[in-house]
């Protein structure tokens, strides 16, 4: 028994680590993993959100900024437009005080933390506060489409980073990944947040509309349809060798598999959306979410490390102290 143990692959964890290891993080760490959890959810959503302010075309619905006509909650002038819009802004105001909390926190207990948690809280309190002023230049200069691809970049990198520290924070011990999971994993995620920049290009300076309807300003479009697939197949293919590789990579294959199936969907959704002309925005919003999604699945992943299970020494027995028993 004890030779196997000892024998044990050092990237599997023990039965119930996962639980254990999170039971046995301080408070103040499993507290700021909830709220970077929660803080994920909440940029995917304003992600989504923004994309359906611009397919609805309500980036324009409240004329001013930081208010919207002058108030806090316009009534009056309210409509799914000035809505939208409207609650674009509350959910980035959400995120940006939820952002100053995790910082405030992050310094006070530092020496409870990792010491890399109070820098890139801060940092992303710097990120929120430049998307800020991105998403006021985008209202004042009337939607300049290369401020609104800038917004929905950062968005993402917002998204990829909140999804990496919570990963990194539910672990308390552990050792690194294989490189060439890192490699990949990274690769893919920018692959799929480059992909998201063409197609935020191509709908801001609306080639599309202008391709289908008069076959003008096309190359947007087919810049955004040629590497469709490339980098579907880079996503793919990371899962894949993952699922070859056998081991700690394989047993993360609940989160491969759901990255296959948003790679897959993400595929289906482009093509439904230029067979209709682009007509249900729905459809379109839906492109956008799982594009979010994938990026804070990816970088999950690539944040995510073999937990350090615990040492097994074997036990070794001296058989010159054992005497002969007679039963």
């Amino acid at each position: 028994m004890s030779s196997l143990r000892s024998k044990q692959d050092p990237c599997e964890p023990t039965g119930g680590s996962w639980l254990m290891t999170t039971l046995s993080l301080p408070i103040v760490r499993r507290r700021l993993t909830q709220l970077s959890a929660h803080l994920v959810v909440a940029v995917v959503a304003l992600v989504v959100i923004g994309g359906a302010t611009r397919v609805m075309e309500a980036g324009l619905a409240c004329p001013d900024w930081p208010l919207c006509y002058g108030t806090l909650l316009p009534g009056k002038q309210m409509n799914a437009q000035v809505f939208l819009e409207w609650f674009h802004r509350l959910d980035a105001f959400i995120v940006g005080m939820a952002l100053l909390v995790q910082a405030i926190v992050s310094v006070v207990w530092r020496r409870l933390l990792p010491r890399w948690m109070p820098w890139l809280s801060l940092a992303l309190v710097g990120m929120v506060a430049l998307q800020g002023g991105l998403g006021a230049l985008t209202v004042l200069q009337l939607l300049p489409s290369g401020i609104v691809t800038a917004h929905l970049v950062l968005a993402l990198t917002l998204v990829a980073l909140l999804s990496g520290l919570t990963q990194r924070l539910q672990q308390s011990v552990g050792v690194p990944a294989p490189l060439w999971w890192r490699g990949l994993s990274l690769l893919a995620m920018v692959a799929v947040i480059g992909q998201s920049l063409l197609g935020a290009r191509m709908a801001t300076t609306w080639s599309a509309q202008r391709c289908l309807s008069g076959g003008g300003a096309c190359q947007w479009v087919s810049l955004h349809r040629t590497t469709a697939m490339p980098v579907a197949g880079v996503v793919l293919v990371f899962v894949v060798v993952a699922l070859l590789a056998g081991g700690w990579a394989r047993r993360q294959w609940p989160l491969l598999a759901f990255v296959s199936a948003l790679v897959l969907g993400q595929v289906a959704l482009g093509i439904t959306t230029f067979r209709l002309g682009l007509s249900q925005p729905y459809v379109t919003i839906s492109h956008q979410l799982l594009a979010a999604l994938l990026v804070a699945v990816l970088a999950a992943l690539a944040a995510r490390c073999p937990d350090q299970p615990p040492v097994h020494t074997p036990v070794v027995v001296d058989g010159t102290t054992l005497e002969t028993c007679h039963g």
